[in-house]
């Protein structure tokens, strides 16, 4: 899908239809392309003369590749999170600030693109210039971590009041429930720490570029303030994260030493009995107990206080 936008009062306004021609008229700021087809590719490339970058160069991690200045103008790739209702990526978006026009590419649409487009649309003088437009997506893209890692902290916080309740006793279901929702967590929050961690390095590089305004590098640098508090609330959760974690664990490994302990004491109850037994069982010519009519009974109860006799001192010391 390709997409071009002009300012008109002040407002981002998609151009309705798209020609060559109107690829082509001054007014045009950006350029927007999602997963293009080929021959959108070729319209844009052939229109602006330059080479746009392929699929597979959009996954290099390098920064090399990822960001640097040719004579077709500034080129930035940077990860942006995708959510697309059940689980969280990162899909990098490609920029090129070229002779006064922003050109995108991505294969997916984003959530933080959309923001952008409305803002842009309703408020009048939200952008000017086309670095407007490059500042205005990446302060979306953090303004969208950012309530991500809230939506963390709080599932987080659901998952803590479950886990930590002592009037509640934590089932095999429920440590399996809490194990699959901090382990989800847990990737989404290394997702979004990826998406600002790539986001700083665009951004500084950006800022050693000396392609903005003065203005807009003040607003870079508040971005770049956000960014390093955000950074600090994803080591946090982490951290948070980890140490319900090792609750759960811990739970889990206190049921199972309920398990060991009932199949230990058992063993041991059953020990006497097990040893009386095994005495009368010999097979011994002279043994008195054999001869006489009593002897089968006093073994037998022989048998059933020694079973009760050990079960009687664990539950006096408290083991049971």
């Amino acid at each position: 899908m390709l997409n071009a936008f002009v300012l008109s009062a002040g407002r981002l306004m998609q151009v309705p239809a798209l020609t060559p021609d109107d690829l082509k008229r001054p007014e045009v700021l950006w350029v927007d392309m999602v997963d293009p087809t080929d021959e959108e590719r070729e319209l844009v490339q052939r229109v602006f003369r330059l080479e746009l970058p392929e699929d597979e160069e959009l996954l290099d991690l390098e920064e090399s590749a990822r960001c640097y200045m040719d004579d077709n103008g500034l080129h930035i790739s940077s990860f942006f999170l995708h959510n697309d209702g059940e689980e969280s990526s990162n899909v990098t978006v490609s920029f090129l600030l070229n002779e006064g026009r922003l050109l995108t590419i991505r294969q997916e649409e984003l959530a933080v693109i959309r923001l952008f487009r409305l803002r842009a649309r309703v408020q009048p003088g939200f952008v000017t210039t086309a670095q407007d437009i490059l500042l205005a997506i990446y302060d979306a893209a953090v303004e969208y971590d950012a309530d991500v890692l809230e939506e963390i902290y709080a599932k987080l916080d659901e998952v803590s009041r479950r886990v930590l309740d002592r009037t509640r006793e934590m089932t095999d279901e429920l440590m399996g429930e809490a194990l699959a929702e901090l382990a989800g967590h847990e990737d989404t929050n290394g997702k979004v720490r990826l998406d600002l961690m790539d986001t700083r390095r665009a951004l500084s590089f950006l800022l050693r570029s000396r392609t903005l305004g003065s203005e807009q590098e003040n607003n870079l640098r508040e971005i770049l303030r956000d960014l390093e508090s955000l950074n600090n609330h994803s080591a946090f959760l982490f951290e948070k994260i980890n140490f319900l974690m090792d609750a759960v664990m811990g739970l889990i490994n206190l049921a199972q030493n309920k398990i060991i302990k009932i199949f230990s004491i058992a063993s041991v109850v059953f020990l006497p009995p097990t040893l009386v037994a095994s005495i009368y069982g010999m097979n011994f010519a002279h043994m008195p107990e054999l001869a006489e009519t009593w002897g089968y009974p006093a073994a037998l109860v022989l048998m059933v206080i020694s079973g009760i006799a050990p079960y009687w001192f664990f539950k006096r010391k408290g083991w049971l």
